[in-house]
């Protein structure tokens, strides 16, 4: 069994090898989309041989004018390697200050295997490695494109995903934890609001006390001097007419409403309120107690199925369509939230209340007094997250609501995505808030859809 690392992440291959393969050199050959995932991946591999094939930079030169998040990334990996060159050459290699030596290999293999196209970049970047292989280097074939690992795996080529920024879904903070307290001990919070509790939970984690004789529940968070918890009142009135409906929903608007939560991540399947009660408590922070100066809202453009293609209009006219999702939880609050002169979503955006706008445009602004909302952030890559939540100013809080499991990105899943990353690399902090929805309040077919399918 042979392990090898880099970051925080541990692999393992199963092989047979020889005392010297443990010890030579590992030459890790990077695809296009592990820079465009992360265009600061080539600082994760240490004391190794890293080599971009020079398809690769083809790939990144047809990407660096795109205007979205891959045109970004792909000048950021170029600028980066453009940096690395003032230390030496790339053909010979250029040593990195992590200890690695970085090459730039263009190899065309005499005799390729039967059946690879050599006109295609992903088939040339597979046989560097397969070619470096021969030359009886110790390749890794790092992509985030599986199919690519298949067809490098087929070939006999050790094939890993990038998995530095990737946590496991099956442990996710919760944002809640859930305790069995008996039934005396569930009087005694009733009369007095406390209840002792030695055991350590994080900031802004609450907790769900049950009584499973009386079949009753109560929430609570920790006294900031620790040694007990506070039970939470019963909830009364609406937030721009929407309530909580389970006990989780009631955390999400504890932290949506708190001011000295600057981030709040809300995670959950598809009819669980996230977008729900995160636009209701902007709007309540927004207009009614004037907290913020507006509320931005914003999502990534990436189509469910086939793209329909190019919009015609204004930027907002173009918006719209990718938007929609928003519109309709926002005609749904204002059917139930009664103010007055405020009729229509058209009324919110000319007033300058609500700013509805696209991820592309965010990137390079600086949003001081907000309260931003981004949908579906499960489609951002851990890199764009940084980059979104690193442009929030003085006075700005953020949202991020998404699904981890209904991912439309190719090159992301439940583990790797953005979102996912940020909660557990961000729990435990002061200004952080997080909850897992996990009931859909949307309708039993929701439900079972979302259970189910």
């Amino acid at each position: 069994m042979i392990r090898f690392s880099w970051g925080r992440r541990l692999y393992s291959e199963s092989m047979t090898a020889s005392g010297d393969e443990e010890r030579r050199v590992k030459t890790f050959i990077l695809d296009t989309n592990v820079l465009i995932h992360n265009p600061e991946s080539i600082n994760s591999f240490r004391e190794s041989e890293i080599v971009i094939p020079l398809e690769v930079l083809e790939e990144l030169d047809k990407l660096k004018t795109f205007p979205d998040q891959r045109g970004k990334s792909a000048r950021e990996a170029i600028r980066f390697l453009d940096g690395a060159l003032g230390h030496g050459n790339f053909k010979e290699g250029v040593k990195l200050e992590n200890g690695s030596l970085l090459k730039v290999s263009y190899i065309q293999p005499r005799d390729p295997p039967e059946g690879i196209a050599l006109d295609k970049n992903d088939n040339r970047i597979i046989l560097c490695a397969w070619a470096l292989q021969l030359e009886g280097k110790r390749v890794f074939f790092v992509s985030k494109d599986i199919n690519a690992r298949v067809k490098a795996t087929a070939l006999g080529i050790k094939a890993v995903d990038y998995e530095k920024q990737k946590v496991d879904i099956a442990t996710l903070y919760q944002g809640v934890r859930e305790m069995d307290i008996s039934a005396d001990s569930m009087a005694r919070l009733d009369v007095t609001g406390e209840f002792p509790w030695k055991e350590h939970l994080l900031p802004n984690e609450y907790a769900l006390l049950r009584d499973k004789v009386g079949g009753r529940s109560r929430l609570a968070r920790p006294d900031t001097e620790g040694g007990r918890l506070l039970a939470l009142k019963e909830w009364s009135g609406t937030i721009c007419g929407i309530e909580p409906l389970n006990e989780r929903q009631r955390v999400a608007f504890e932290l949506l409403l708190d001011d000295s939560v600057r981030l709040v991540t809300l995670v959950g399947k598809a009819g669980t309120g996230k977008t729900l009660l995160a636009i209701a408590a902007g709007l309540h922070k927004t207009l009614e107690e004037r907290k913020y100066a507006r509320m931005l809202v914003t999502r990534p453009v990436i189509p469910v199925g086939k793209d329909i293609g190019f919009l015609p209009g204004e930027k907002q006219a173009k918006m719209a369509a990718w938007m929609q999702p928003i519109f309709d939880n926002l005609e749904q609050i204002l059917g139930v939230y009664r103010r007055p002169n405020l009729k229509s979503i058209d009324q919110l955006v000319k007033d300058k209340i609500l700013e509805v706008e696209a991820l592309s445009f965010i990137r390079g602004r600086s949003l001081p007094n907000l309260y931003i909302i981004i949908d579906e952030a499960q489609n951002l890559t851990p890199h764009e997250i940084k980059t979104l939540v690193s442009r929030a100013g003085d006075g700005t809080k953020v949202v991020l609501a998404g699904d981890p499991y209904q991912i439309d990105n190719m090159y992301l899943d439940a583990n790797s995505n953005g979102l996912s990353y940020l909660v557990e690399a961000f729990k435990g902090q002061r200004l952080f808030g997080h909850v897992t929805m996990q009931h859909s309040e949307r309708s039993e077919l929701a439900e079972l859809a979302a259970s189910l399918l």
